[in-house]
């Protein structure tokens, strides 16, 4: 299937490592140029981006901090053109049951899983319908934006819920303009964020997945670019399953 992301323009969010690095590979093999917007030093990811032809781009960037969001998609423009896609990957999945959150902690895990994801789609937003174009946005969240936290994640879950929510209320607004939003909610993946959980209870997390394992950052990928591909055209305001039969059980 031609996916028809050859020469497109993409930022990824937290593409350091894990999920997001799979998709920025996967964006690149396509013929994708792309934008890795991270804390974390990516300069490694750029060098295997760059391996398919492509441009790419590591952007510092603190997503506790406005500024940085917002100058995200203009550094992102700067370096590779008009932006045509956003894929908002960060998280931060922190450990502590409700009576033990600290203030902090919870401000954090909002501010990375939900707030930056409203300044960078509003960042773009404003400068797509500017320019009348067109882009796709798809937001990562999580089977715990439905079913809550069992394992003391109740700050994550409550961010992840807001993403559900927040993607389908910016489709309403933006989709006849030629801006489609999506989300894709995830269960557990192999990466370095779930590595500890995953070693201290994987028989407990494989028994809640229909499929009965773990899922690989490929895996997530390959769906990821689909969804900002032009054969998804007509897809907006969906949030996507891909836990492995978590949210069925």
């Amino acid at each position: 299937m031609e996916l028809g992301l050859q020469g497109k323009n993409a930022i990824v969010t937290g593409a350091a490592g894990g999920i997001g690095k799979a998709i920025a590979l996967a964006l690149s093999e396509e013929g994708a140029n792309v934008a890795i917007g991270d804390i974390r030093d990516a300069d490694d990811v750029v060098r295997e981006c760059e391996q398919f032809g492509v441009k790419a781009v590591s952007i510092p960037t603190d997503l506790t901090k406005a500024d940085d969001c917002i100058n995200l998609v203009k550094k992102a423009e700067e370096s590779l053109g008009p932006i045509d896609i956003l894929i908002n990957n960060a998280g931060l999945w922190p450990t502590n049951l409700v009576k033990d959150i600290p203030l902090q902690e919870w401000h954090k895990t909002v501010d990375i899983n939900l707030t930056a994801v409203f300044l960078t789609c509003q960042a773009l937003v404003q400068k797509v319908l500017a320019e009348k174009r067109k882009a796709k946005i798809l937001n990562v969240t999580s089977q715990a934006a439905f079913n809550g936290s069992t394992t003391g994640h109740a700050h994550y879950a409550a961010s992840k819920s807001g993403v559900v929510t927040f993607t389908i209320s910016l489709a309403r607004e933006v989709s006849k303009q030629g801006i489609n939003v999506n989300a894709i909610a995830l269960g557990l993946v192999e990466t370095g964020m779930s590595a500890e959980a995953l070693a201290k209870n994987r028989e407990y997390y494989e028994k809640r997945i229909m499929i009965g394992r773990i899922a690989r950052p490929e895996e997530i990928a390959k769906l990821a670019i689909f969804l900002v591909s032009e054969p998804a055209n007509y897809v907006t305001g969906s949030t996507f399953d891909a836990t492995g039969g978590m949210l069925s059980r």
